[in-house]
């Protein structure tokens, strides 16, 4: 088996985090984490690819072991998360790579394949979202925040980040609760409750709408990717965004696919080449 090693870069200003595993001139494959997790999340996925591929998988600035920087000189939207890891990239030596987009990673994956679509083999999207249709009831708090950028909106968004609704999104649709680890779910609210962390993770609610709403300054991601990504022959695969992801299977035609749940993943069908 593939050690895994975990190991720190400096990225510019920002001290990133990553796990790799697999050898060197396999295929390589960048995992991004959702929220409010970190690159923790593939620790069962990683050793079953790790003799298949060469796996990244870098904590996102704000979560997991990566620095938290201030928000008074750091933007805490997706535009500069993508930037980061955009250079991360660059600093780690990943040249042509397959993304693993989940939840949070969606908006970064896709920025960093829009910015870079010569770069990307292959998009592996588990509840990754780019559409304002991809978004679930549980969603409305969050878009009221989007239409009304109030501190009462603000406020009312609190509860996302308390244990409960971390514990929910572990164990919701979960026939047996007490089969899911509460390790995962003590580890996010770890992340979570460090200073600064609920205000910076705020700043990324009202920032997501930057995925899907056309009243945004920039040019929605969605638009983007719809207009230019899909076109330069990437294989992708992908499924719904929920706030509370459950188990899913890619339905795409295209040779990849996943099913996952948080923290425990299962590898359905892996694409021979992906570089």
């Amino acid at each position: 088996m593939s050690p895994i090693t975990y190991r720190t870069v400096q990225v510019d200003d920002v001290k990133i985090f990553y796990r790799e595993a697999g050898p060197a001139d396999a295929p390589p494959l960048l995992l991004l984490h959702g929220f409010p997790s970190a690159s923790h999340m593939f620790r069962d996925l990683i050793p079953r690819l790790a003799d298949r591929f060469h796996l990244v998988a870098p904590d996102l600035p704000g979560f997991g072991q990566s620095d938290m920087p201030p928000r008074d000189g750091f933007a805490y939207t997706f535009d500069n998360l993508a930037k980061v890891i955009d250079r991360f990239t660059d600093v780690v030596g990943l040249q042509r790579f397959a993304i693993y987009i989940f939840d949070y990673g969606a908006p970064v994956g896709l920025r960093i394949a829009v910015k870079h679509p010569d770069r990307i083999t292959a998009i592996i999207s588990q509840n990754g979202n780019a559409y304002e249709e991809g978004l679930s009831a549980a969603w409305n708090p969050i878009q009221a925040y989007w239409r009304e950028p109030t501190p009462a909106n603000r406020d009312a968004l609190r509860d996302f980040l308390t244990p409960e609704t971390t514990r929910f999104q572990y164990a919701h649709g979960v026939a047996d609760p007490s089969l899911v680890s509460p390790d995962g779910s003590s580890l996010d609210d770890h992340y979570l409750a460090r200073p600064g962390a609920h205000e910076a993770q705020l700043d990324l609610f009202l920032d997501y709408a930057s995925m899907s709403d056309p009243t945004r300054p920039s040019r929605p991601i969605s638009e983007v990717i719809s207009r230019r990504f899909w076109r330069s022959g990437a294989r992708t695969t992908h499924s719904s965004c929920r706030l509370a992801p459950k188990p899913t299977s890619a339905t795409s035609p295209a040779p990849i696919s996943v099913s996952s749940t948080r923290g425990t993943s299962r590898w359905k069908r892996t694409a021979p080449r992906l570089r």
